[in-house]
This record gives C-alpha cells, sequence and structure tokens, in this order.
C-alpha cells in the first residue's frame, strides 16, 4: 500500500491495485495550499468542517462517501473499516464538537486516522483502535491535541509508524505549530525520519522491519 499526503489532514491509501482511499479533503485555496490532486474510489470524512470535508474535490464519479460513520463496515466490497466516535476539543465536544476517527485494514496494514482529536483517549477507547500500524496524528494544536498530547496519544497507541499531519507549513492561513515542535518532543524517545517526498509505501513487511515506532515527517506537497 501506498500512503500519500496531500497536506492538512487529506491523505490518500492506495492499494496494489490501484484502488484509491481518500481521507479528510480539503479544496486546498480556503488553507493557503494546493488542492489534492488525486481521485478517490472512497472517500472517508471525520467530521463535516471545512478544511476535512471537500468530498467533489477528490472523488471519482459515483465514489463511495462515509460521513462520520460510527461501527464496522467495509469499503468498496474490499477493506474493513472502523469508526469511532471522539472529540474535537476536551470538553466532550461542547466546543467543537466530535470527530469519527477511522482504522482502516489495508492489504494486512492497519491505518488509524485520528482526524481532528481533541483530547488523549482513555484506554478503554485506545483498545477499540489497535493494533494500529500506521497512526496519522494531528501534532498543530490549537483545534487538536498539541505536540505533548500528541507524543501522549503515540505512547497508547504504540504503532510501528506515525505520520505526523494537521500542522503548520509555508502557505498555511491557520494559526497551527509547526511540526518541529513535535519533532523536538519525540526525538528522544523515537527514531525520526525526514521523508524526501509526500508518501510512504507500508507493507506487513516492510513494517516487521521496524523496531518500536518510528515517525515519518513526510515532505509538504
Amino acid at each position: 500500500m501506498l500512503i500519500r499526503w496531500h497536506g492538512h489532514a487529506c491523505f490518500e491509501l492506495i492499494d496494489s491495485t490501484g484502488f484509491t482511499v481518500g481521507i479528510d479533503p480539503h479544496d486546498g485555496y480556503s488553507l493557503g495550499l494546493k488542492p489534492p490532486a488525486f481521485k478517490a474510489d472512497a472517500v472517508l470524512i471525520t467530521h463535516d468542517h471545512f478544511d476535512h470535508n471537500a468530498y467533489s474535490v477528490v472523488a471519482k464519479p459515483g465514489a463511495e462517501r462515509h460521513s462520520s460513520r460510527e461501527g464496522e463496515f467495509v469499503i468498496g466490497g474490499r477493506h474493513r473499516a472502523r469508526g469511532v466516535r471522539l472529540y474535537h476539543d476536551k470538553v466532550r465536544g461542547r466546543r467543537r464538537g466530535d470527530v469519527v476517527v477511522y482504522r482502516v485494514e489495508v492489504e494486512g496494514v492497519a491505518v488509524l486516522h485520528l482526524g481532528d482529536l481533541g483530547h488523549v483517549p482513555d484506554e478503554a477507547t485506545v483498545s477499540q483502535l489497535k493494533p494500529v500500524d500506521v497512526a496519522l496524528v494531528p501534532v498543530g494544536g490549537t483545534f487538536t491535541i498539541d505536540p505533548r498530547e500528541a507524543f501522549e496519544v503515540v505512547k497508547l497507541l504504540e504503532p510501528r509508524v506515525v505520520v505526523p499531519m494537521h500542522y503548520w507549513v509555508r502557505g498555511m492561513n491557520l494559526p497551527l505549530q509547526p511540526v518541529e515542535v513535535f519533532v523536538d518532543v519525540v526525538k528522544d524517545t523515537y527514531e525520526v525520519v525526514s521523508a524526501a517526498t509526500s508518501e510512504i509505501s507500508a507493507s506487513p513487511e516492510e513494517l516487521q522491519q521496524i523496531a518500536g515506532t518510528r515517525i515519518y515527517v513526510l515532505r509538504a506537497p
């Protein structure tokens, strides 16, 4: 599987047949970023905010749409998924509402997209999300967990790979912290790799070669 980042919280999961799952698409312009340049067979939306719900920007004609979908379901008749409702803030959603985070299994790899998670979940909730191979974790604060809280979430999830997301990059017009703040927090605990591109490949065989947890900072598209 190929995991490609399109800035902010937008990711593309591509299986070996080319079937593509898009998660939390934005339109680019509203954020000061490039629009996502892909077309998806299915689109997952963690919550209905403007920077996460641009279905029409990335959807192929007739693409599946799963918006804030809880429970177990199957994407495209091939990839198992689970949606778990959490909160966009630290006051049980009273300030910014809920988010539904998604655990998607693609060809033996479990990818967890945490959307705009706003709090550190309890152990009972974490048990619904594990095991996790690749965690896509917001780290920029303001509207989500901040770098130190993201570190706590990573420790709870124990994934093989972490990809930071939802942080400030050049051109971004939201008041988020840059990824370097998160890196400073975790660098003495985890291996940090700065990728040369905006994508990584993930297979069971590749993940088995990673001891502990590795942080991949993808290049901004």
